[in-house]
């Protein structure tokens, strides 16, 4: 390893000694791709008992924000924490066996156990090799859901309550201070504002089920990643954003190119979900596209310190706003 890579790996290994008890020496680290906002390494802990393989995620620096005017964004600490009580009442989270502290000289983060399986979504909605996953995703996505929209918020005070309206603040809040305006988004916010649905739901929300958060092996979902913008609110959210068309990466299944709404909502109710109201599920389908095309503005007008653009990626991002906002419009529209 690189002198940088060997003095992380060390200070890595201390940390998980500290932490977690476990004592070894850090091999096989290395950076991975993907990932919009966390730095991700894997690596194996080489033990007395054998190997132990690893996932760190590293969150960038926090900066304080008002909460009224931001999208809900749990530190590193609390995405831990939050894991750990979902796996706690049954959800299939990653494993925490470390959350860091800036004594380990490692930034915020935490350490989890590795998960083998598929997340890129265009491998798994395709590939002749994911069919019998698929097969059974939809069911397993409604039951997951259920667990989770079950769960008791006790002890995680740390965690925002939005309702529709509030969420709606917010993220024309984020659209306005960008200072872009467009008339499609425009009729968006209007449309969300004059359907807002009663606010009558609370319960752990996810916010980002879907398809590309989710580790998949031969017999199904293994794993839900990405928690750092869970909330309270109302749980046909978790469905509604399952179901968007940019999570089905150009699949023709509804449920995350996987599966079919019949069998994600009969599961879901199954498995003591609330009763299943469609209308608000495509309700929170369109809201939720017209949020990821303002987040796609907001990343394709995200700049450097010195003005200049952040990257060529977050621009390609930017020009793809017009995706969400035309499947937005089917769903209003029928």
């Amino acid at each position: 390893m690189a002198p940088a890579t060997e003095a992380m790996a060390q200070r890595l290994a201390a940390a998980l000694s500290r932490h977690a008890g476990l004592h070894g020496r850090v091999e096989a680290l290395r950076r991975l791709t993907g990932g919009a906002t966390k730095t991700t390494w894997s690596f194996e802990l080489a033990t007395a008992d054998g190997p132990v393989a690893l996932i760190l995620q590293q969150a960038p620096a926090a900066t304080p924000e008002r909460k009224e005017s931001s999208a809900p964004k749990l530190d590193a600490a609390d995405d831990a924490r939050l894991m750990i009580a979902a796996r706690t009442h049954g959800v299939p989270a990653p494993r925490v066996r470390a959350i860091l502290d800036l004594h380990d000289g490692l930034g915020r983060g935490y350490v989890t156990e590795h998960v083998a399986g598929e997340t890129l979504g265009r491998k798994l909605v395709a590939d002749p090799a994911h069919a019998g996953a698929r097969a059974a995703m939809a069911e397993q996505a409604g039951r997951i859901l259920a667990t989770i929209h079950r769960m008791p918020t006790t002890g995680l005070d740390f965690l925002q309550r939005l309702s529709p309206a509030q969420e709606l603040a917010v993220y024309a809040g984020l659209l306005d201070a960008t200072g872009f305006r467009h008339p499609a988004l425009d009729f968006a916010l209007q449309w969300v504002r004059r359907h807002l649905p009663a606010d009558d739901a609370d319960a752990l929300v996810h916010a980002d089920f879907r398809t590309g958060n989710l580790i998949v092996g031969p017999e199904g979902i293994r794993c839900v990643l990405d928690w750092e913008i869970a909330r309270r609110g109302d749980p046909m959210q978790d469905l509604g954003v399952l179901c968007m068309r940019t999570w089905r990466f150009g699949a023709a299944p509804e449920v995350g190119g996987f599966g079919a709404r019949e069998d994600l909502y009969a599961a879901y109710e199954r498995a003591g979900g609330a009763p299943v109201d469609p209308a608000r599920v495509r309700f929170w389908e369109a809201f939720s596209n017209l949020k990821w095309a303002i987040g796609c503005v907001r990343r394709g007008l995200a700049t450097r310190d010195d003005g200049t653009p952040a990257s060529l990626e977050l621009c390609a991002v930017g020009r793809r706003m017009e995706e969400p906002l035309w499947d937005f419009f089917q769903l209003v529209e029928h």
